[in-house]
C-alpha cells in the first residue's frame, strides 16, 4: 500500500472566526472552505498554548509545552536556544520511516542553527527562525537597551539568503508548490508549511487589499493577508492534484493561537476583533487561556484513507499534541517508544470512538486552565500550589455558554474546587519534573 504524504499548514495568530467555513462573512477563504467540505472540520480543536513557540513545540513533539521544554515565547536574537535536541519531532519520526521532510516558513523554536529545523529532522528548510519578520525585507526588529536592532532572518537550510521585496506568504507557497512539482513519486514526504500570516506587521500586496475595499482599514488588511494564505493553500493543493497525489495526501490546517491584541478594536457587542482578527463567539485572544486564545479552526483531509469523511463536522475535544500520534498511525508508523501526551485520533476520525481526552490542561504565565467535558475552568493568579482567596476562578459550562461570559464558580463550588485541584496537581507535576531534570 502506498504510504501517504503529509502536509501540515500552520498559520500564525489566526482566530477561530477568521475563515469563511467558520462563519466569517468578511474573510473570503474559498480554497480552505473547499478543503473543509472535502474533509473534516473540527469545532473543539485546541492549541496547547495561547502563544507561538509553545504551541509549535506541542504540534511537533506530541507533548504538553513544558514537557517539550518550551513554555514561553522564544526571542529572535541570533543564537537564541530553542527546542531541546533530545526532543523527537514529527519530522524526525517520519524521517526514520523513510519520509523526505521539509519546512517552508516560520520555525520559532530556536534562532540558533544548533536548534534549527535541520537539527530537528527536516531535510530541507526555507524560511525564518525567529517569530516575526517584515513580510518584504524579512528583517526581525528586536529591542535592546531602549533601541531597536534589526536582524535579517531568511534562510535556506543554514545559508542566509536575500529576496528583498518578495512577499513572504507568496514565497512560502512558491517553495512548497515547487517541492511538490519535483518530488519523487516513489518516496513519501512530510511538508510543514508554516505561514507567518496573519501575524503582524500588517502587510499585504495591493492586489489582495483591493479585494476588500468595503471593510474597515484594519479588517481590510487582515482579510488580504488571510486571502493570500487561502490562495497559497489552493495553489499547493492544485500542485498535488497535478501530480495525482491529492487523494493519497493527509492535509491538516490550523493555527498556533488566537488573534493578536495589538490595536484592539471592538466592532460590536458579540464578537471581539483584535488587530483585524476575530475570535468568533469566544472570549479571549492571544496569550489568554479563555477559548478565544486557544480554540482554533482545524481542518483535516485524507480522501484515500478517510473515505467517509467528506463534509464531516467533528465536535470531539482534540488538541495540537494529538497530531504527532495521529500522523504516525495514519502513515502506518508505530507509536512504540514515544512518550506522548497526545492521543491518536484515528478512531475518533472514523467515528468509532469519542475523544480520549478526559481532561485537557493549559498553563501560561500566571494562568492555568482545564477542560473536562462541558466544563472549563480558568484560574488567574500566582501559580502557587495552594488555594488563596485572591485567586479569581472562572468556571464555564461550554454547552450553555461557549463564550465563557458567565462565571459559575459560586453556583457549582464543588466542581470548581475539584477542577482547580486537578489543574494545580497537574501543574505541580510539571514543576517537579522540571526540578528533576
Amino acid at each position: 500500500m502506498k504510504r501517504p504524504n503529509v502536509i501540515i499548514f500552520y498559520c500564525d495568530d489566526l482566530g477561530y472566526g477568521d475563515l469563511g467555513c467558520y462563519g466569517s462573512d468578511a474573510m473570503k477563504t474559498p480554497h480552505l472552505d473547499q478543503l473543509a467540505g472535502e474533509g473534516i472540520r473540527f469545532t473543539n480543536w485546541y492549541s496547547n498554548s495561547p502563544v507561538c513557540s509553545p504551541s509549535r513545540a506541542s504540534l511537533l513533539t506530541g507533548k504538553y509545552p513544558a514537557r517539550a521544554g518550551i513554555s514561553h515565547i522564544l526571542g529572535g536574537k541570533r543564537g537564541t536556544k530553542g527546542l531541546p535536541l533530545e526532543q523527537t519531532t514529527l519530522a524526525a519520526a517520519l524521517k526514520e520511516q523513510g519520509y523526505e521532510t521539509a519546512l517552508f516558513g516560520k520555525w520559532h523554536l530556536g534562532a540558533s542553527a544548533v536548534y534549527g529545523p535541520n537539527a530537528h529532522g527536516f531535510d530541507q528548510f526555507y524560511g525564518f527562525r525567529a517569530g516575526c519578520i517584515d513580510y518584504y525585507s524579512h528583517i526581525f526588529y528586536w529591542e535592546q537597551a531602549g533601541g531597536v536592532n534589526p536582524v535579517h532572518d531568511l534562510w535556506h537550510n543554514e545559508t542566509e539568503i536575500w529576496e528583498n521585496g518578495e512577499y513572504m506568504t507568496e514565497m512560502i507557497t512558491r517553495e512548497a508548490a515547487a517541492y511538490i512539482d519535483t518530488a519523487s513519486e516513489d518516496q513519501p514526504y512530510f511538508l510543514y508549511v508554516a505561514y507567518n500570516a496573519p501575524h503582524y506587521p500588517m502587510h499585504a500586496p495591493k492586489a489582495y487589499i483591493d479585494r476588500f475595499q468595503d471593510l474597515p482599514p484594519d479588517r481590510r488588511i487582515m482579510a488580504a493577508m488571510i486571502a493570500a494564505v487561502d490562495d497559497g493553500v489552493g495553489e499547493i493543493v492544485e500542485a498535488l492534484k497535478r501530480k495525482g497525489a491529492y487523494e493519497d495526501t493527509i492535509i491538516f490546517f490550523s493555527s498556533d493561537n488566537g488573534p493578536s491584541t495589538e490595536a484592539r478594536n471592538w466592532l460590536d457587542g458579540t464578537e471581539d476583533h483584535y488587530y483585524g482578527g476575530s475570535a468568533g463567539r469566544f472570549r479571549g485572544h492571544k496569550a489568554s487561556l479563555f477559548d478565544g486564545g486557544i480554540r482554533e479552526p482545524a481542518i483535516l483531509s485524507y480522501p484515500a484513507g478517510l473515505t467517509d469523511s467528506q463534509g464531516q463536522v467533528n465536535d470531539e475535544v482534540c488538541a495540537m499534541m494529538d497530531i504527532f500520534p495521529t500522523m504516525l498511525e495514519l502513515t502506518g508508523s508505530g507509536l512504540e517508544g514515544y512518550h506522548l501526551d497526545g492521543k491518536s485520533l484515528c478512531a475518533t476520525l472514523r467515528g468509532t470512538a469519542p475523544s480520549l481526552h478526559r481532561q485537557l490542561f493549559w498553563e501560561y504565565g500566571e494562568q492555568l486552565a482545564v477542560r473536562e467535558g462541558k466544563w472549563k475552568l480558568v484560574l488567574n493568579g500566582k501559580l502557587d500550589f495552594s488555594r488563596t482567596a485572591a485567586d479569581p476562578v472562572h468556571l464555564s459550562d461550554l454547552e450553555q455558554d461557549s463564550g465563557e461570559r458567565v462565571n459559575l464558580a459560586k453556583q457549582f463550588p464543588d466542581i470548581a474546587r475539584r477542577l482547580e485541584e486537578d489543574v494545580r496537581r497537574w501543574y505541580q507535576s510539571l514543576y517537579e519534573e522540571a526540578q528533576m531534570q
